[in-house]
């Protein structure tokens, strides 16, 4: 009886271990079979199976607790953020662009300026020249900067100055002085250059003979920190509207003149709140297109006001030019040029001439822009500018220092 029972457990306890060894073979035969989805083995569905568990402990570990996800959104909107704002801070990777010219075409552009500094000056040259070619007739004995505010104004900003003539009588009152720039008081011939913001002034090498000029002559936010090599380190007169004023400190340096150009009524009292120290009220701030610098280190006795009759005139001689019945609204470098044919005996131009043609070649010669973005621009008609500017040069006028007039 005993060796029954003994051979009846035995019996039973070898039905247990087959059952138990069939159910583990069939567990390690599923570990092989693929989610359809990813096509990875259900290993951790298998292992659960065998070991029994739900899955729930392995699903808390996976995921982190609300406070380290709220620590980590953070980080990651942060380094997002960097990743974005950070690169406008930063120098630009300057593009350089090759036309096939050699380097002998940069020694020719070298030894003309080069030229033009080793003769003697010419008193009155360029009011001659433009008497004998009967090229623009009104433009001499226009006064470059504002003296009076209540002339009797036929336009608004920025051909005159009708209806803000109030405005233009308050920043005047903050000007110590309106007239010429020091660096003409007792001089008998002064020669100017005007620096234009073109990519044809990048890599020539003329900062060197730029800064020899008498009236240095820049536009809006050109920098010269940085690009001394080809664009000069001193500044004369700095024509600015407001809202491309520089916004850094140095690029103040070595500055004579800051000269507003206006093309609204507000921008008079930008400039009355710059000499004056007095801020805007927020209502005024609202108005500009693009925000504002506040403060300019330089004394009010080193800001002018452009006469709005130099853009006038300016308009008036593209309009020979073109083939628009409306006057042409001129840029802020042709209106230059007439300014400084105002103010200097002898007129030379850097940065001068876009080039249409070559779609990639660098617009300016501080940023990495392309020409082909002047396309999209409807205001001026730089095609009329560059006939105009031109003529100036073949007529001996003005002299071209970097060619691509």
């Amino acid at each position: 009886m005993r060796s029954i029972r003994t051979n009846r457990d035995y019996q039973e306890h070898i039905r247990a271990l087959r059952d138990q060894t069939l159910s583990a073979m069939g567990v390690f035969k599923e570990l092989g079979v693929k989610d359809p989805e990813d096509g990875l083995p259900l290993l951790a569905r298998n292992i659960e199976k065998a070991a029994g568990i739900t899955g729930k402990t392995e699903s808390r570990k996976f995921f982190i607790s609300r406070e380290r996800n709220l620590w980590l959104s953070l980080v990651l909107l942060l380094g997002c953020y960097s990743a974005v704002l950070l690169p406008a801070f930063l120098d630009q990777e300057q593009v350089t662009w090759n036309d096939g010219s050699s380097q002998k075409r940069d020694m020719v552009l070298l030894n003309r300026s080069a030229a033009v500094l080793s003769q003697a000056c010419r008193r009155g040259w360029c009011g001659e020249r433009l008497r004998a070619t009967a090229l623009c007739p009104s433009l001499p004995g226009v006064r470059a900067f504002l003296q009076e505010a209540h002339a009797p104004w036929s336009h608004p900003p920025p051909l005159g100055l009708q209806g803000s003539e109030d405005r233009a009588e308050r920043a005047l009152r903050a000007l110590p002085r309106t007239g010429p720039p020091p660096g003409l008081e007792g001089r008998a011939c002064s020669r100017c250059v005007v620096v234009g913001s073109g990519g044809v002034l990048h890599a020539r090498g003329l900062g060197a003979h730029i800064d020899k000029y008498d009236i240095i002559i820049r536009l809006n936010n050109a920098p010269v920190f940085g690009f001394e090599r080809d664009a000069g380190s001193r500044t004369t007169i700095r024509l600015m509207y407001p809202e491309a004023a520089p916004r850094s400190y140095r690029e103040y340096r070595n500055t004579s003149l800051v000269v507003l150009v206006v093309f609204k009524g507000l921008d008079l009292d930008w400039l009355a709140s710059v000499v004056s120290k007095e801020r805007l009220d927020w209502w005024s701030k609202l108005w500009f297109w693009r925000k504002v610098v506040e403060s300019i280190p330089l004394q009010p006795e080193n800001f002018r006001i452009l006469n709005p009759e130099i853009i006038q005139q300016t308009g008036l001689a593209l309009q020979a030019y073109s083939k628009q019945p409306r006057q042409t609204m001129p840029t802020l470098g042709a209106s230059a040029v007439v300014m400084a044919l105002q103010l200097c005996d002898e007129v030379s131009l850097a940065g001068f001439g876009y080039d249409l043609a070559h779609p990639d070649a660098p617009l300016h010669y501080y940023e990495s822009l392309h020409m082909d973005a002047m396309r999209s621009q409807v205001v001026h008609d730089v095609g009329v500018e560059k006939l105009f500017l031109r003529e100036l040069v073949t007529a001996q006028v003005v002299t071209d220092l970097t060619g691509a007039l």
